[in-house]
C-alpha cells in the first residue's frame, strides 16, 4: 500500500493523534542521523496530503549536485581504503534512514488500528522507537570517533540551522535526512580519501620545515668550512657583529643569549681582541660545553674556564696596543643557544686614559668598521638612560647602513628609565631602522672578582627579571603595543635575521667558490699535474723511502766495515802511545831542553836485556790493553751508526722535515744508548786475557810489520801537511828565523830575558808559539822517518826482537784487540739495532702519530705545503660548493611547496563552494 493512500484514508486520525505526533517528532530529533541538534526541537508539520516522501526527498538529492561531485569522487574512491570507509559511514547513515521511514510506517498502522490495536501497535512502536534509538547512538559514536573536516562541519551546521528556523526550506525532516543519508555516503569516502592526503602532505610539509630550520646552521658550517681558504674576501657569509661602547651592556646582552657568564670582565678595557662567537643548538645533548678550536683544548665545560682563557687571550695584547685585529674563535654547543654567528668586538670609548696610547680610540673605530662592512648584520647596543642622538653604535652603524637595512638596535637597561620614555625609545621614528629597536633588561647580579662566580644556565633569571618589569606595564609593553621587548624576542629575531640574509647571499657565495674553484682547479692541473697527495701518502712514501736506503746501508756496513773501523781507532792510539813513551813531546815553553838519559836514536844499538827498554814496551802494552777498549770500541761503532743515519736522513725527504730528523735521531739513539753499556761490558769481559798474557806468532809478526809501516807513513804525511800550513800562515822564511831562534834558547846559545810570554828576540808571543810548534812538527816527522827506517830493517823482521821494534809489537796487539772486539760488537750492537731501528721508526712516525703531527710533518716542507694547500682548498671549495647546492636545491623545495600549499588552498576554496552551493 502507498504512502498517498495511506495518508488519504487516516486524515481524521492524523488530527487525532496530533500529541503522539508531536511526540514522534520529538524522539526522532533526538534519535536523528547526520542533521540532529543535539537538545533542540525539530519543529516540522505533518506531510501534505497527497505528498510524497520520495518525491519530495528527490529535490534535495538535487540541490546538493551531486552530479558534478560525482567525477571527483570517482578520482578520490580510487584508493580501497577510502571506498571501504565511505561505505561503512554510508551503510550507518542508510539504516538510520530505514529506521526513521519504518517509525513513520508504524504512525500509519497505529492511527489505522487506533482504537482495535492500540496496545499491540504500541508495543510495536516501542520496539521500533528502542530500535531508532540505538541506531541514532551508533552513528552518534560513529561521529565523535570520527573527525569530520571542516567543509562537511559546515554543511552540518547549515542544514541544523536551517531545520532550527521551523522552516526547513520547504522540505520535511524525512527530506532533510535523505539528503543526509546521501551526503553522508558520499563525505564520508571523500573524508576517508582526502584525510590520508592530507596527512601525507602535512607530514612532507613538517619534514621541509624541519629541512629549512637548519638552514642557519648549514650556512654557518659552510662559513666555518670558508674560513679555511682565507685568500679571497669574496667567500665571506654574513655574521652579526655587536658593536656598542663601554658599559652599554654589550656583554650581558651576549651572555643573556648564551645563557652564561663567560665574557672577559675587568674594571680596564679588557675586550682586546674580536670574539668571533658560534652558538651551535644541540637539542640532543644535556651538557653545555665550548671549545677553542685554533688552541686545541678539547671540550670546556665550565664557562669560568672559558671565561679565564678569553681573558688570558685578551690580556696578552700588549697595553702598547691596547687592540689587536687577530679574532678569537669559540665555538660554544648547547641545547638552549640558537644557532647564529656573532662578532664580538672592543667597545668604543670617549677619550683614551693617561695608560693608554691617544691613537686608541681611532683603533677601536678602524676596527669595528672593518667588521660592519656588508653583508655582516650589525646590532647596535645602547643604553636607556643616553639618549639615541649620543649612541655611539648607531653613529658608526649610519655610516655604513644609511637606510639601516642591516641593523637591529637593541636598548639596554630599559628599567632605569619610566616605561612611557623606554616606550619611546623602542618606537623612535628620528632614527629608524628598517629591522626596528628591540628592549632587554639583561643584568644579572654582578660579582665583585674578576670572573664569574658559577657556570650556572642564567637565562631563566634573565627572563623571569624581564616578564616581571615589561608586565607591570602592559600598556607601554603588551602584546597589543608597537614594542618590541624581551631576550626571547631579540633571540628569535637575530634567528630570523641572520637566516634571511644568508639565504639572500646564496647565490652570490656560490658564484664567488665557483670562481675560486675553478683557478684552484687550474693551479692543480698546472703546476701538480692532477698529482693527489695527503699528508698521510707522503709520511708514507718518505718513511718506505728512508727505510729502503737503510736497509741498503745495513747491507754494506758489517764485520768488515767495524773492523776497519776500530782497527784505525786502535792504530791512533798506538801512535799517541808512541809519542808519549818514545818520540817527541811537544813544546810547552823556552825553557832549556833536558836531554835523555837512553834516546831513541840508540834503540837499536840497545842491549837485548836492558830493563829500560823492556819497561817501555811493557807499560805501553798495558797501557793499550787497559785503555777501556770494551767503552772505546761500542762508542767509535756507535758514533758511526749516528753518522751513517744523519747521512741518510740529509739524504732523504726527512732533510726538509725538522720534526722528523729529531724522531729518527732520537730513536737512533735510543736504541744505541740501550745496548751501550751491555756492548761495552762484554767486549771488555772478552779482551780480558790480553791484559796479562799476549802471544804473538811469525804471520801476526809479519802482518804488523806491514800494517805499522803504512800507519807511520800516514802518520808522517800528517805531520808534514801541518808543518806546510804553519807556514802558510807566517810564510816560510819568518817561521824558519823564529824556528832558529827558538832552537838557539833550548840548546842555551841565546839567553832569554822573562820568560818570554810578551815575545823575545824581536818576535811576538804568537810568533814564538808558531815556533814552538813548528819545531814539535819537525821533530817529529824526522823522528817517524828514522823509525820507518827501523821497521823496514832485517832488524825487526823477526819476532825475537820486539824491544827493538815497539811499533810493530803494539800493532800486532791493536789487531788481537779488534778481531776479538768485532765479534762481539756485531752480535750485541750491530744486528740489535739493524732489527730494531726500523721498527722504532714505525713507531715514531708511523702508526702511533695523531692526524695533527702527521699534518704539521708534511707541511714542514715548504713544496708539500704548497701542494697539500692547493689540494685542501680544492677539496674545501667542493665540499662548500656541494653544500650549497644542497641548501638551494632545500630552498627550491620549500618554494614550491608554498607555492603549491597557496594553489591548494585556492582550490579547496573553490571545491568548498561547489560543495555548498
Amino acid at each position: 500500500m502507498s504512502g498517498r493512500i495511506i495518508s488519504q484514508r487516516l486524515a481524521p486520525q492524523l488530527r487525532r493523534g496530533l500529541l503522539l505526533t508531536r511526540h514522534v517528532n520529538l524522539v526522532r530529533s533526538r534519535t536523528g542521523g547526520l542533521l540532529r541538534v543535539d537538545n533542540v526541537a525539530v519543529r516540522g508539520r505533518a506531510w501534505p496530503v497527497g505528498a510524497s516522501s520520495i518525491h519530495n526527498n528527490v529535490p534535495a538529492v538535487r540541490n546538493i549536485s551531486f552530479a558534478r561531485i560525482l567525477p571527483r569522487l570517482a578520482l578520490k574512491l580510487a584508493r580501497i581504503p577510502a571506498m571501504f570507509g565511505g561505505a561503512m559511514i554510508a551503510g550507518v547513515a542508510y539504516l538510520q534512514y530505514q529506521a526513521t521511514q519504518a517509525g513513520n510506517y508504524a504512525i500509519d498502522l497505529f492511527n489505522q488500528g487506533w482504537e482495535t490495536a492500540g496496545g499491540a501497535a504500541s508495543n510495536l512502536f516501542q520496539g521500533l522507537q528502542d530500535v531508532a534509538s540505538q541506531t541514532g547512538r551508533g552513528w552518534q559514536r560513529v561521529k565523535e570517533e570520527t573527525e569530520l573536516p571542516e567543509w562537511l562541519q559546515k554543511i552540518l551546521r547549515l542544514d541544523e540551522e536551517s531545520q532550527g528556523d521551523g522552516h526547513g526550506g520547504g522540505r520535511s525532516p524525512s527530506d532533510n535526512q535523505a539528503a543526509a543519508a546521501a551526503a553522508g555516503a558520499a563525505a564520508g569516502s571523500a573524508y576517508a580519501y582526502e584525510n590520508v592526503d592530507d596527512g601525507d602532505y602535512q607530514t612532507r610539509r613538517e619534514a621541509d620545515n624541519d629541512q629549512m630550520m637548519v638552514l642557519t646552521r648549514k650556512m654557518i658550517e659552510i662559513r666555518n668550512i670558508l674560513t679555511q681558504v682565507g685568500q679571497s674576501n669574496t667567500l665571506t657569509l654574513p655574521s652579526i657583529v655587536v658593536i656598542g661602547s663601554q658599559s652599554s651592556g654589550k656583554s650581558s646582552v651576549l651572555e643573556a643569549i648564551v645563557g652564561h657568564e663567560f665574557l672577559p670582565k675587568g674594571s680596564n678595557m679588557v675586550t682586546r681582541r674580536p670574539i668571533e662567537l658560534t652558538l651551535v643548538n644541540t637539542p640532543n645533548a644535556q651538557a653545555e660545553y665550548g671549545e677553542f678550536p685554533a688552541l686545541g683544548l678539547g671540550k670546556i665545560t665550565d664557562f669560568s674556564q672559558i671565561q679565564r682563557t678569553l681573558t688570558d687571550l685578551n690580556l696578552a695584547v700588549s697595553d702598547k696596543d691596547c687592540v689587536s685585529d687577530d679574532p678569537i674563535q669559540l665555538h660554544i654547543y648547547s641545547p638552549h643557544v640558537p644557532d647564529l654567528s656573532m662578532i664580538d668586538l672592543p667597545g668604543y670609548i670617549q677619550v683614551a686614559g693617561s695608560d693608554q696610547p691617544p691613537e686608541l680610540k681611532q683603533k677601536i673605530s678602524d676596527l669595528c668598521d672593518k667588521y660592519i662592512q656588508a653583508p655582516n648584520i650589525i646590532l647596535a647596543i645602547s643604553a636607556a638612560d643616553v639618549d639615541l642622538a649620543n649612541s655611539t653604535a648607531l653613529r658608526a652603524s649610519r655610516r655604513v647602513d644609511p637606510r639601516g637595512e642591516r641593523t637591529i638596535g637593541v636598548i639596554t637597561k630599559m628599567d632605569l628609565v619610566d616605561a612611557e620614555r623606554g616606550a619611546s625609545i623602542l618606537t623612535d621614528k628620528k632614527y629608524p631602522l628598517r629591522l626596528g629597536y628591540v628592549g632587554v633588561v639583561s643584568r644579572v647580579p654582578q660579582t665583585t672578582t674578576l670572573f664569574s662566580r658559577g657556570s650556572g644556565n642564567i637565562t631563566n633569571a634573565i627572563v623571569k627579571n624581564e616578564r616581571a618589569y615589561f608586565s607591570a606595564h602592559p600598556s607601554h609593553f603588551g602584546p597589543n603595543s608597537e614594542t618590541s621587548v624581551g631576550v626571547p624576542t631579540l633571540r628569535e629575531k637575530l634567528m630570523n635575521v641572520l637566516e634571511q640574509t644568508m639565504a639572500r647571499s646564496l647565490a652570490g657565495t656560490r658564484d664567488a667558490i665557483s670562481q675560486e674553484l675553478e683557478e684552484a682547479t687550474y693551479e692543480f692541473k698546472v703546476q701538480y699535474n692532477d698529482r693527489p697527495l695527503s699528508a698521510e701518502s707522503y709520511l708514507a712514501e718518505s718513511l718506505d723511502s728512508f727505510k729502503h736506503s737503510f736497509k741498503a746501508f745495513a747491507e754494506s756496513f758489517g764485520r768488515p766495515q767495524v773492523r776497519e773501523l776500530l782497527k784505525h781507532e786502535l792504530d791512533q792510539r798506538v801512535m799517541d802511545i808512541l809519542a808519549q813513551r818514545y818520540w817527541n813531546k811537544p813544546i810547552e815553553d823556552l825553557s832549556e831542553a833536558t836531554l835523555d838519559v837512553d834516546p831513541l836514536k840508540d834503540l837499536p844499538k840497545a842491549d837485548p836485556e836492558n830493563l829500560y827498554w823492556h819497561r817501555k814496551l811493557d807499560a805501553s802494552t798495558s797501557n793499550l790493553t787497559k785503555l777501556g777498549i770494551g767503552r772505546v770500541a761500542t762508542t767509535v761503532v756507535a758514533s758511526a751508526l749516528q753518522q751513517h743515519v744523519e747521512r741518510l736522513v740529509a739524504q732523504s725527504t726527512f732533510a726538509s722535515h725538522p720534526y722528523a730528523q729529531n724522531a729518527i735521531m732520537e730513536a737512533c739513539n735510543g736504541i744505541l744508548n740501550d745496548r751501550f753499556f751491555s756492548t761495552s761490558d762484554q767486549v771488555e769481559n772478552c779482551i780480558k786475557p790480553y791484559k796479562f798474557e799476549i802471544e804473538v806468532e811469525e804471520p801476526e809478526w809479519a802482518k804488523g810489520r806491514e800494517s805499522v809501516s803504512k800507519v807511520l807513513k800516514e802518520e808522517l804525511t800528517a805531520c808534514e801537511g801541518a808543518l806546510r800550513r804553519v807556514e802558510d800562515q807566517i810564510g816560510k822564511r819568518k817561521l824558519k828565523d823564529v824556528m832558529s831562534f827558538v832552537d838557539k834558547v833550548r840548546k842555551g846559545e841565546a839567553v832569554l830575558e822573562g820568560n818570554g810570554a810578551g815575545g823575545a828576540g824581536g818576535f811576538s808571543a804568537a810568533l814564538l808559539e808558531k815556533g814552538r810548534e813548528g819545531i814539535f812538527l819537525r821533530d817529529r816527522a824526522d823522528i817517524i822517518k828514522m823509525r820507518l827506517l827501523a821497521v823496514r830493517s832485517k832488524q825487526c823482521s823477526t819476532l825475537k826482537n820486539k824491544y827493538y821494534c815497539p811499533e810493530v809489537f803494539l800493532d800486532v796487539v791493536a789487531d788481537k784487540l779488534t778481531s776479538t772486539a768485532v765479534l762481539f760488537l756485531n752480535v750485541e750492537l750491530l744486528s740489535e739495532f739493524y732489527y730494531n731501528f726500523p721498527r722504532e721508526l714505525d713507531q715514531r712516525l708511523g702508526r702511533h702519530l695523531s692526524d695533527s703531527e702527521v699534518e704539521r710533518f708534511a707541511r714542514e716542507d715548504p713544496r708539500v705545503r704548497r701542494h697539500l694547500d692547493v689540494i685542501k682548498k680544492k677539496e674545501t671549495l667542493e665540499l662548500a660548493l656541494q653544500k650549497i647546492e644542497s641548501l638551494r636545491q632545500l630552498e627550491g623545495r620549500s618554494r614550491n611547496a608554498g607555492r603549491g600549499e597557496a594553489l591548494s588552498k585556492e582550490s579547496n576554496g573553490k571545491e568548498r563552494k561547489g560543495w555548498l552551493f
